[in-house]
């Protein structure tokens, strides 16, 4: 009968065949990250995977100081380790040791690593960034002499104002010289007395913008002494530069209409202010001439001389109808006299005088009605309907009161 093994023996068997050989215990293996777990014990584990298959793997905690940045799926990494077979499961897996960023991820983390250094030493505080002036005459461009960016920069530029001036301070924007000679153009650029100045080029990968992460473009951004506006690659590219510059534009176009005093719309907008201001004026004054007329109108009736005339109305007024009441009342009071009149008649003196009787007065002009006022030889005046007459009494007779 042939040899009958265990599982667990065919497991240990492959095991030791595994660690006989030198290579899988010392491996580096590429592949995406897929299915990345963290332990609660601090083990992660992950799998490794390309187009032709995927390999199982695991770190454990003791071996993760070294590990720079967090795991997460579809990272692209390079991990070395040892691959050897965990007998309870009849499985081979690869036991990381190390694990690096490959490519791509390489320069992101490096990308990480810089930005932190350069966010903890302050380069991106608020406090740090200048204004970009306003109206801007001279701008400095930092960029590629031939290509997109200085295209649309100074396409856009003429657009907004034809009278501003550009000037290109020429440089490498891609490989390993461009870096230092980004940092050149920017000093070059400096000494043109310029108000701002662009650095940017065009979009690209990650590794065709890659100068503007590099440490020596940051710092002389930092240190230049003119308001920089970051314009690298498009919207969704963001570089070093970009945190440090006083000003980021997502693309060369957007940094031109950022540096770039829109001339053409001042002046449509000065003339439509005009406009505005000259309709305004023209209803202002119609307002006041309006206002001046009710104005004139209130002085004509305030005027001494309308005040006068209208006095001098009321008083003609005044005059008239107290002069109707005086006619109104002479004229009651002749009709009340003439009734007074006519009940007095018959009992004024003239009256009686003109029946024949006379009215007789004493020398002291006192009304004598009785005998006994006068004596004889007394001197007495009597008065009659055409005048008066003096005679001397020569004696009086005394009414008998039994008489008739």
């Amino acid at each position: 009968m042939p040899n009958v093994y265990t599982v667990g023996q065919v497991n240990q068997y492959i095991k030791n065949m595994f660690a006989q050989d030198f290579m899988l215990g010392r491996i580096y293996v590429r592949g995406e990250v897929s299915n990345c777990k963290y332990h609660p014990k601090g083990h992660i584990y992950f799998s490794l995977k390309d187009e032709t298959g995927a390999i199982s793997c695991i770190m454990f905690a003791g071996n993760r100081k070294g590990l720079a940045f967090r795991m997460q799926d579809g990272q692209q990494v390079a991990v070395f380790g040892s691959i050897s077979v965990y007998e309870r499961d009849g499985t081979y897996q690869l036991y990381a040791r190390e694990i690096t960023l490959d490519g791509a991820g390489i320069l992101a983390q490096r990308f990480q690593e810089l930005k932190d250094e350069l966010e903890e030493m302050g380069m991106f505080a608020p406090e740090y960034k200048r204004p970009i002036p306003s109206y801007a005459r001279k701008i400095g461009i930092v960029t590629a002499p031939s290509g997109a960016a200085i295209r649309d920069i100074i396409h856009i530029a003429k657009r907004r104002n034809p009278y501003v001036e550009l000037l290109l301070s020429p440089a490498l924007v891609q490989g390993a010289e461009a870096a230092p000679s980004i940092v050149r153009a920017l000093e070059r650029i400096q000494k043109e007395d310029v108000d701002v100045i662009i650095v940017g080029r065009g979009g690209g990968s990650m590794e065709d913008l890659w100068a503007f992460n590099e440490e020596e473009v940051a710092r002389a951004i930092f240190d230049c002494p003119v308001p920089v506006i970051s314009a690298v690659g498009h919207e969704t590219d963001t570089t070093i530069a970009d945190y440090v510059a006083d000003l980021r534009a997502p693309t060369p176009s957007a940094a031109a209409e950022l540096a770039v005093f829109d001339y053409r719309a001042f002046q449509e907008e000065k003339d439509r202010r005009r406009r505005n201001i000259q309709r305004e004026m023209v209803q202002s004054i119609q307002v006041q001439k309006m206002r001046l007329q009710r104005e004139k109108e209130v002085f004509r009736r305030l005027h001494p001389g309308a005040q006068i005339a209208g006095k001098r109305q009321r008083l003609a007024n005044l005059e008239m109808r107290i002069r109707e009441a005086m006619e109104k009342s002479i004229q009651r009071q002749r009709q009340r006299l003439a009734v007074q009149i006519e009940t007095f008649t018959g009992l004024s003196p003239m009256a009686r005088l003109n029946k024949g009787y006379a009215f007789v007065q004493s020398e002291s002009r006192h009304p004598v009605r009785s005998v006994d006022q006068v004596r004889q030889g007394d001197r007495l005046t009597l008065y009659v309907t055409d005048g008066t007459i003096h005679t001397i009494v020569e004696r009086t007779d005394k009414k008998d009161n039994g008489d008739q």
